[in-house]
């Protein structure tokens, strides 16, 4: 358990900003040439204290306030079946995201067929990927069930990767008496940062370049009629290459992950239950070393349920598990090879949260996590190394959020 704190002169900052998103009871959205083009945004800010390691800053029996995200966004409906939508986005996560403002995506939607029967078109530019059922919207913290969506399916320390890429989007949405069927493919180029690549090798190994190649994602999903059910799997072929430098002693290696994903979720007027399954590929070849080739499964799944007790107030509880390798869940292969804790290999993870909704435009959230293990930790925010690591620790966060 956490028993003592340091000074942290962000703190005052912080709680300043909390009352004023707390005071704000209105929000300004922004409708322009006849509805015709829209603006709207957010600022989320988070405290996040843990009893061990550091998640998304220095956390470790700290009270850090370095997860926030402020977002402002603009769709264009040009013409009845074409629209240009894009959001710039500053992402704060510790060590992980240093908050400069990026675009998160930008991309002019045609609608090239509809009907009744439903619409089939075509997205090009920098567009969102439909990763599960939240990837599309983890950014907007109120449509997250908690103050980060669940760690074992969507990883905050390789959110670059996953969020977007450069490339097209094609879909098709069929509506019929059973409900609404939906196809989607992205083909493209998933964006890389330095968390990413670390990611995937320590940039104290790796001097070289990373590049993501062609890659493919495919979504179907199923909605039914009154909206309580809805199924989805995805599929995900993403490759990134390396490129050495002179003197490099890696070679020009490879990185494969193919992750297939089943997700769930049912919803009834004041209670939903969600779960997915993640079934992950994953490999390292061609670098040279021998610890540097490995063809591996990995495997993560979560259980989430959410009650509202009152008409402005939401419980979460959930668990979820990740594994590094579905062979050797407990991580003693691992340990026993390469002389780092076995518990670096996998992540357990108890979340009870409350969230409330202050206004329309105003959220709190609170939450407690219990977790064993740390496979879901960035070593940018933790450059000690495993030997440093607590297989047992707790994390306790608070977020507080603004929309227009």
């Amino acid at each position: 358990m956490c028993t003592s704190y340091k000074f942290n002169p962000k703190i005052g900052a912080g709680l300043t900003f909390l009352c004023m998103l707390i005071g704000s009871n209105q929000a300004v959205a922004f409708n322009l040439l006849d509805g015709r083009m829209q603006v709207h945004g957010f600022v989320a800010q988070s405290m996040i204290n843990t009893s061990g390691n550091n998640f998304l800053g220095e956390t470790n029996d700290n009270i850090s306030f370095d997860f926030r995200e402020i977002a402002l966004n603009a769709s264009y409906r040009a013409l009845p079946d074409l629209q240009f939508s894009g959001q710039i986005m500053s992402h704060r996560a510790g060590e992980s995201d240093n908050g400069s403002p990026d675009i998160d995506y930008a991309f002019i939607d045609w609608t090239a067929l509809s009907g009744e029967w439903g619409r089939a078109g075509i997205r090009l530019g920098r567009v969102k990927n439909p990763y599960g059922l939240y990837n599309i919207t983890r950014d907007v913290p109120f449509t997250r069930s908690s103050v980060l969506v669940p760690q074992s399916i969507y990883f905050e320390r390789t959110r670059k990767l996953s969020v977007s890429a450069d490339g097209i989007n094609l879909y098709l949405d069929k509506a019929s008496p059973w409900g609404t069927f939906t196809a989607e493919a992205v083909l493209g180029y998933p964006l890389l940062d330095d968390a990413s690549e670390q990611a995937i090798i320590p940039k104290s190994v790796a001097k070289g370049d990373f590049e993501t190649d062609f890659t493919q994602l495919y979504q179907l999903k199923y909605e039914s009629p009154s909206s309580q059910w809805m199924l989805a799997v995805t599929y995900l072929n993403l490759g990134v290459s390396y490129d050495p430098v002179q003197g490099d002693f890696l070679q020009a290696g490879q990185f494969d992950f193919n992750p297939t994903i089943l997700s769930a979720q049912y919803s009834a007027e004041n209670w939903s239950l969600t779960g997915e399954y993640a079934y992950r590929k994953v490999s390292l070849q061609d670098f040279g070393i021998p610890q540097l080739t490995a063809s591996q499964v990995a495997e993560s799944y979560y259980l989430q349920g959410t009650y509202n007790v009152l008409p402005k107030w939401e419980l979460v509880l959930r668990y979820e598990v990740a594994f590094g390798n579905r062979d050797d869940r407990d991580g003693n292969n691992y340990a026993a090879a390469s002389g780092s804790p076995a518990f670096t290999q996998y992540t357990k993870d108890w979340t009870v949260g409350l969230r409330y909704d202050v206004t329309p435009s105003v959220m709190l959230r609170a939450e407690y996590h219990s977790i064993e293990g740390t496979s879901i930790l960035s070593s940018l925010d933790n450059p000690l190394g495993p030997s440093s690591y607590d297989k047992h620790w707790d994390m306790w966060m608070l977020l507080a959020s603004y929309r227009f």
